[in-house]
């Protein structure tokens, strides 16, 4: 068979990654403008250009090279790009993306038609989305086969563990022959020997068998984990395409507009995104054409004259919710009225302002005066009306005048990647997602006795409802006889907080949820199953469903002791170590934190003003900028100030730590002298809640 060599393989792997680099930059850069997104955009776009000559793709390689021209002369220019510099990039970026687009899909055009509108771009892009989602569903179906197989070799391990059992036997037989012939039941000492022998040799091999098996099914568990989650895609994957839809929009319609994006991280099936990333281009654009008011009417209603549209996307339990929010000034009820009326969709004037939105999902409702490239169509809200049936999900709009409009989609989740906190009630293992547990208590046999006597348990001055986590799972069954409850799960749901009783804690794990089968017996408090090494199926609890049947066991007589202190909002750890990285995040989830991760200062930066962050927890000696500079930075930004940072360093002389007080830490950390409490003792007492 010949052998492949193609030259492109690993360049097309390179410049995807790189386009999405330089799409997202651009998009930074159109809104922060400045020397470092413009250093940023040089690097990415110079590394595109080297590898494109270096496997003779001289379109892409000329292309990157203009780019690079236009922001040559803005290095060092704080003001930003002119208009007609920012939409010769954006032309350069568009036709970058379809060259590398064009190499992994040739019949596709190169170019753009010169007379592509906005509307046409951004549909474009949502193209090319929906079929790098069908490559990524196609792909799915080697993952599953790659599961299959690992499942199938789980299932050989139960052989080998009789053989272990055997093994064992057959040691012990040995031993007894051994200890006949030291009474004296056997003459010959070649007979003693052969004992001896057989003895030591059977019991090496009973222990490098037991030694090989258990290593083999951890690495299993291992593979399995992460085949699993390679089936899940981040949302953020779509947040490039609605930015750039947002952008091109407020260009036409002469509108300055700021896009803010939450939840990249949460992952979900591939074949969710699609559809929903086509659904919400045409959202987005709403809400920029019919949502925010030009800058001239924004400033004259107290506003600031950029608008800003939002797209979150938050995960609730085994659902998922996509959210476009804009500060504009909302919908127009009474022209809907007036539009749904014409149509016959209402008789008489009497209906609600509810009742009004809900029809703005059927199509030809619109209140635009004039069809556009990208409005005026009435045909965004079917989209997703559609989408919501196709996904099984609802929708939901809500409006206030003069202050903007939401537009939520929540669909169920089919798959659901989550790091769960594994526990044992009754001889029952069950996962509890871990971004629900805020606390772990040691209980005593008394304070078992009394939470379970009294169904509250008191912490950090608060009493939450207590109830023994078996006792929910074995609803109107027999309960299973256990020694009570060592551990109670503080446990974050809705509105308050629940102390859920368990026999012990088995540590934290990564787990991929599925849901249940359709005919599964179960309760409330269970929400989905996972798969465990040896392919059972294990219980992963609804926090919930767990909150709602505590209180139903409450009685509703103390329904106002549900409420506890408010969560903390994440911690940010900035470390260029991975393993000090991973270490601090385990200690931090252990006790219940949401963490996020960040490799240098910058990235930290970078991260800390995109999401709200309780707490900083910084390194000092990182390339760039380091941990003293993040620190200052941080104090000196306003919408920063506010949240505590805490120095982690192997430096401790008392001049650092007087320099890291200085820079204005709230703590200062030596790793040398590390304990674990006392860091945990310094985020309790410093970390900001929600």
């Amino acid at each position: 068979m010949p052998e492949n060599r193609d030259p492109l393989r690993y360049f097309r792997i390179e410049a995807q990654e790189l386009v999405e680099q330089i799409s997202s930059g651009v998009l930074d850069l159109d809104q922060r403008p400045g020397p470092e997104p413009v250093a940023k955009l040089l690097r990415v776009a110079h590394t595109l250009k080297g590898a494109a000559r270096v496997v003779k793709q001289k379109e892409i390689a000329d292309r990157t090279h203009e780019f690079e021209e236009i922001l040559v002369p803005y290095r060092d220019d704080p003001a930003g790009l002119a208009v007609a510099d920012m939409r010769e990039l954006l032309r350069l970026n568009d036709e970058i993306s379809a060259q590398v687009a064009a190499l992994s899909h040739p019949a596709a055009p190169v170019d753009a038609p010169a007379t592509a509108t906005p509307l046409e771009v951004a549909e474009g892009t949502a193209d090319v989305a929906e079929e790098e989602f069908v490559a990524s569903r196609a792909s799915t179906e080697d993952l599953d086969e790659l599961l299959d197989a690992i499942g199938e070799t789980n299932s050989r391990m139960a052989p080998l563990r009789a053989g272990c059992h055997t093994l064992d036997t057959l040691h012990r037989t040995a031993e007894t022959l051994l200890d006949q012939l030291r009474g004296g039941r056997a003459s010959t000492s070649l007979t003693r020997t052969s004992a001896q022998r057989l003895a030591a040799e059977l019991g090496s091999a009973g222990r490098r068998l037991i030694d090989a098996v258990d290593q083999v099914e951890r690495e299993l568990d291992d593979v399995r984990a992460k085949a699993e989650a390679l089936r899940l895609v981040p949302a953020g994957s779509i947040f490039t395409a609605l930015r750039r839809a947002v952008r091109d929009a407020a260009d036409g319609e002469d509108k300055r507009v700021r896009f803010v994006a939450h939840g990249a991280e949460v992952k979900m099936g591939s074949h969710l995104l699609g559809p929903i990333n086509a659904a919400f281009l045409h959202v987005v654009r709403n809400a920029v054409v019919h949502g925010l008011e030009p800058p001239a009417e924004r400033v004259a209603a107290g506003k600031p004259a950029d608008g800003t549209v939002t797209f979150e996307v938050e995960r609730r339990g085994r659902f998922a919710a996509f959210r476009c929010v804009d500060d504009g000034r909302g919908f127009d009820v009474t022209a809907l009225r007036q539009k749904a009326q014409a149509r016959g969709l209402l008789t008489g004037g009497g209906a609600g302002e509810s009742e009004v939105l809900e029809l703005v999902m059927h199509g030809g409702i619109s209140t635009s005066a004039a069809v556009t490239e990208v409005s005026g169509r009435a045909i965004g809200m079917d989209v997703l009306r559609d989408t919501a049936a196709q996904l099984h999900g609802d929708v939901k709009i809500r409006s206030k005048p003069g202050v903007g409009a939401t537009v939520e989609l929540v669909v169920p989740l089919a798959l659901l990647s989550m790091t769960g906190l594994l526990v044992e009630a009754g001889g029952t293992m069950a996962s509890l997602p871990l971004d629900a547990v805020r606390a772990c208590v040691r209980l005593s046999a008394m304070e078992a006795a009394t939470a379970a006597a009294t169904g509250k348990l008191v912490y950090q001055g608060t009493a939450a409802p207590f109830r023994p986590l078996v006792e929910a799972l074995y609803t109107g069954r027999a309960v299973p006889d256990a020694a009570g409850p060592g551990v109670a799960v503080l446990v974050h749901a809705g509105e308050g907080t629940a102390a859920i009783g368990v026999d012990r804690l088995c540590g934290t794990h990564a787990l991929v949820a599925r849901p249940l089968p359709d005919l599964a017996p179960s309760t409330a408090v269970v929400g989905s199953v996972s798969v465990d090494a040896d392919g059972n199926p294990r219980l992963v609890l609804d926090p919930l469903g767990l909150a709602a049947e505590m209180l139903r066991g409450d009685g509703g007589g103390h329904r106002t002791a549900t409420v506890t202190s408010a969560p903390p909002l994440p911690i940010l750890v900035v470390d260029d170590s991975l393993t000090t990285r991973m270490l601090e995040r385990s200690i931090l989830e252990s006790a219940g934190y949401q963490v996020d991760l960040a490799a240098s200062g910058e990235e930290g930066l970078d991260q800390a003003r995109s999401r709200q962050y309780g707490l900083f927890l910084t390194d000092i000696d990182m390339p760039g900028i380091d941990g003293f500079t993040f620190v200052e930075r941080t104090r000196a930004d306003p919408e920063l100030a506010g949240v505590p940072a805490i120095l982690v360093s192997s430096r401790a002389s008392a001049e650092d730590r007087d320099r890291g007080m200085r820079a204005g830490a709230s703590a200062y950390v030596v790793k040398g002298e590390f304990d674990q409490e006392e860091l945990l003792a310094h985020i309790r007492r410093l970390v900001v809640r929600a």
